[in-house]
């Protein structure tokens, strides 16, 4: 049986062999007010099912509260400073461009997804967006029949690429558009349909917020949704599988009462106060698909590149209303846990209705048209959901009831925690 197996050691937790299918789902933006509010409702039996059977609480993220950090942090179980990514984007000092952080050659240390696959075990990853699956498959070996991919590119899947080919025939739907819900069923949908088949051990489900960014959870769309998710859970465990549920991030309304992004647009704040050039501001929730949210997040960071010090920086804005906090490097890394060699000198965070841009001119707003914005990024929107669909023995069910949980302890709560 696979449970009598050795465990397997990853980043230095010991992780038990599964005695059935895991399946860690990760939605994108679900902030706990949905399912508070659609609890209400009666409207996710499924979820409500598992709070009630088996384990639930609120949970911190990692702070930045954005995608690639919490995902990395989830796959690897380890804070930032360990995996070492802490944004879409980071300043390379040395040549003064902004640097993607999605490739898995910046992911420091394994996934355990790699851990369980070098073991024996079958391992899936899917994904929304592309740009996570290169690092959540890092060292995976996609030809001991590991899969992974993102619906964003179901059509482009090849064995040697993904250990999978014709996946919109497996699913039996057409690939997805970008900006709709069904990226994020797509991927649930393709899940259970590898467990179907069998022999799959864990699987890693990542979704996308896009839901979430455009419709607050009074809105029938974002009922909708968690309705559909929730059915597919019911499924998932109605397959046999360990469900754990949990977010990257949630997500706030951060528009003015005119409906209007409420912005605090900081390089040209600092261009007016020290002079073009003097800084460089990165906004490090941007990355290639920006329409429901405007690269605008509650969390940037600026380097200094001039005459001008951090201590001048952070004197020049802290008094300005909106923001949370204003810190150098070495307390933004010791406050949210984060790798200095790739931190701003200085660390800005927004208060909860505000975000923070670069410059006006090099946001484009045009795909808020008709929606308030609503986005992440800050401390605010840290607070996630910890759902497990079966309960915990003696030993996590304590540690769980004793201190907040990270999120990034979810799958030593799925492996280890979960009663035999």
């Amino acid at each position: 049986m696979l449970h009598e197996r050795p465990p397997v050691l990853v980043n230095g937790t010991q992780y038990r062999w599964p005695g059935r299918p895991v399946v860690v789902v990760i939605i994108d933006g679900g902030d706990p007010a949905y399912l508070q509010q659609f609890l209400r409702e009666g409207a996710i039996p499924n979820i409500a099912r598992f709070m009630k059977e088996g384990f639930a609480v609120v949970a911190e993220g990692t702070v930045p509260s954005f995608t690639c950090p919490n995902n990395m942090s989830i796959v690897t179980g380890t804070p930032a400073s360990r995996h070492g990514i802490s944004g879409n984007y980071y300043l390379d000092t040395a040549t003064g461009e902004a640097v993607v952080m999605t490739g898995p050659e910046l992911l420091r240390g394994d996934t355990i997804l790699k851990g369980f696959a070098d073991a024996g075990a079958k391992v899936v990853a899917i994904t929304a967006k592309d740009k996570l699956r290169r690092q959540l498959g890092k060292g995976l070996d996609v030809s001991r029949g590991n899969v992974c991919f993102s619906s964003e590119k179901a059509d482009r899947c090849t064995l040697a690429e993904n250990g999978i080919e014709d996946v919109l025939g497996l699913v039996g739907q057409p690939l997805p558009d970008m900006y709709s819900m069904e990226l994020s069923l797509f991927v649930l949908d393709a899940g259970i349909r590898l467990l179907e088949s069998g022999h799959r051990d864990l699987m890693f489900l990542s979704l996308t917020d896009w839901v979430q960014h455009k419709y607050a959870p009074q809105e029938p769309e974002a009922r909708r949704f968690y309705q559909e998710i929730d059915r597919r859970f019911g499924r998932l465990a109605e397959l046999g599988a360990v469900v754990a549920l949990t977010a990257d991030h949630g997500m706030n309304d951060k528009s003015d009462a005119a409906g209007e992004p409420n912005v605090i647009w900081l390089q040209d704040i600092l261009d007016a106060k020290f002079g073009a050039g003097e800084t460089k501001v990165i906004c490090p929730i941007t990355d290639a698909f920006v329409a429901h949210h405007g690269a605008l997040g509650g969390f940037v960071r600026v380097w200094c590149r001039g005459r001008t010090t951090p201590r001048q920086v952070i004197e020049a804005i802290r008094g300005l209303a909106g923001l949370e906090s204003v810190m150098d490097k070495e307390t933004a890394c010791r406050a949210f846990d984060l790798p200095p060699d790739r931190e701003g000198d200085v660390v800005v965070v927004s208060a909860a209705d505000v975000c923070v841009g670069a410059s006006e001119k090099d946001h484009d707003l045009t795909g808020l048209k008709g929606h308030r914005l609503r986005t992440h990024g800050g401390t605010t929107e840290a607070r996630v959901p910890f759902i497990l669909s079966a309960p915990l023995n003696d030993e996590y069910r304590l540690r769980g009831g004793a201190a907040v949980l990270k999120s990034y302890e979810l799958l030593d709560f799925a492996l280890n925690g979960v009663a035999s």
